[in-house]
């Protein structure tokens, strides 16, 4: 079978050409990497809006499963002409040239050069110290999504205290993340700062059940609520994202009522994901549901 054959697919060619296409990234599954390019190319309209003008953070893991995986802030060579980047530059000099999402050429590029996931920062290239959505990753020290579960519907009843519409998704592993969309308007540190309140007075509050401990063996088997991914250009999985984990598991949105302990993220995966497609969004609302932090800022002591 020609490479060419290999990279159509239904809705025609794809627009890059994929190397080794046959090499096989979860050897369990055997899913190949031109198959990760292929899930991305068919899920590029649903994945856009959460990448369009936002700095890329690129993992890079080119044998898939196996070997080792790098982490790398540069535009890597051998991306498409026209590429969209922006240069930032560092504290104690120089500079880096983030790989900014929006095209599907970037996308399906970076899986080609191994990058399995995608992960967003929280504010546009356009205007990264203005971030328009807060994130929290809550990640189990147990490592039983169970536990994820019941901590972000806490979470979920202390943002609702504030008024504050939140919107959960898998993280892809064993973790949950939850998303509040926001109006343009605070400073980065003052999002961060709201961010760390908020789960230092949650902590207290439950603090048997949810930790701010970022040291795994202090934490106890608490869920650790981590506010850190809201800080200057740090960033979290996407929506859609696949993730380098046993099965080829997809961080993929929920409805509240789905956020429950009995829920086997590793169920929505690369070889399943037109199944849910077929269900109807529940972010769907994500981008309209921009909301004011000023008043949770002014309220969050209040929890």
């Amino acid at each position: 079978m020609t490479t060419a054959k290999r990279n159509h697919t239904a809705s025609g060619e794809l627009p890059i050409v994929v190397s080794h296409p046959d090499k096989v990234f979860w050897p369990a599954e055997g899913y190949t990497k031109l198959d990760l390019v292929r899930f991305y190319d068919h899920i590029f309209p649903k994945l856009a809006p959460y990448v369009k003008d936002r700095l890329l953070s690129l993992e890079r893991c080119p044998d898939g499963m196996e070997g080792e995986c790098f982490y790398q802030k540069e535009e890597p060579k051998g991306m498409p002409p026209g590429t969209p980047t922006k240069r930032l530059p560092h504290q104690n000099g120089g500079y880096t040239n983030y790989v900014v999402g929006g095209l599907r050429t970037t996308q399906l590029a970076l899986a080609n050069l191994g990058c399995i996931a995608v992960h967003v920062a929280g504010s546009r290239a356009s205007n990264p110290r203005q971030p328009d959505w807060v994130s929290f990753d809550l990640d189990p020290e147990s490592g039983e999504f169970a536990d994820a579960a019941r901590a972000g519907l806490r979470v979920k009843s202390a943002l609702d205290a504030l008024d504050l519409v939140s919107f959960p998704k898998t993280s892809g592993s064993r973790g949950l993340h939850v998303f509040v969309p926001i109006r343009v308007g605070p400073d980065v540190e003052e999002v961060l700062s709201f961010a760390e309140s908020f789960v230092d007075r949650l902590a207290a509050l439950y603090g048997e059940e949810l930790t701010v401990e970022p040291r795994i063996p202090a934490r106890h088997g608490r869920v650790y609520l981590d506010p850190f991914r809201n800080g200057f250009v740090q960033t979290i999985a996407a929506p859609y994202s696949v993730r380098r984990r046993p099965g080829a598991p997809v961080s993929t949105p929920l409805a509240w009522s789905e956020v429950k302990p009995t829920l086997v993220p590793s169920d929505f995966n690369l070889g399943n994901f037109d199944q849910r497609l077929a269900r109807s969004d529940p972010w769907e609302n994500f981008s309209r549901t921009r909301q004011s932090l000023k008043d949770a800022m002014a309220a969050v002591r209040r929890l």
